[in-house]
């Protein structure tokens, strides 16, 4: 059985997706498993968290679903067929999201229908630690500045090489045919 350290190694590899609920806009993601689910949602002001084992889903399913009587791995599939959309862009025409910013963290409320009858969820989101912020969001967001400062690194040596080419050309005695295809030399700033 997955612990709560292996579903927040799996949400690691999963992207970040906006989502709006109401008038406010985050970014959250999710990942399900047999043994429960963690779910982290951001304002980029704050970031919040849920992260829970199969038990506990068993136990708020019968508090806020008292007449459906399903195993809890039929829950876990139903929250993932609900949130997976959502976070795709195309959230199920029959679903209802909303969500409640309180001092203590967020609750995300889920309305839907779950073989014909109602399904509420409500998933009860806290601040997330500090650890897990730079690991889900600062870490990646600096590494992928990285990645693109090294980028523009390349393609600003590509266009350096590629007017030195030019000017041989032109020293050689080349001429262009067509002025539309004359450059200015790039120059760093």
């Amino acid at each position: 059985m997955e612990g709560s350290e292996e579903l927040e190694s799996s949400l690691l590899t999963q992207p970040w997706a906006s989502v709006r609920f109401g008038e406010s806009t985050f970014l959250a993601k999710v990942c399900f498993r047999d043994s429960g689910y963690i779910l982290l949602i951001s304002d980029l002001n704050s970031v919040w968290y849920e992260s829970t084992d199969a038990e506990a889903v068993g136990q708020r399913s019968k508090e806020l679903n008292k007449r459906l009587t399903v195993h809890v791995s039929s829950f876990l599939n139903h929250l993932c067929n609900l949130m997976c959309p959502l976070l795709a862009g195309q959230p199920g025409a029959t679903t209802a999201f909303s969500c409640h910013r309180s001092p203590n963290g967020l609750r995300l409320h889920v309305k839907s229908e779950l073989s014909g009858l109602p399904f509420y969820w409500d998933f009860h989101c806290c601040p997330a630690p500090l650890e897990m912020v730079f690991r889900h969001l600062v870490r990646p967001l600096i590494q992928m500045n990285l990645a693109l400062q090294c980028q523009v690194q390349e393609l600003i040596s590509l266009l350096l090489q590629k007017d030195a080419e030019i000017e041989d050309y032109r020293e050689s005695g080349a001429t262009l045919s067509r002025d539309r295809l004359r450059t200015e030399p790039f120059q760093e700033e």
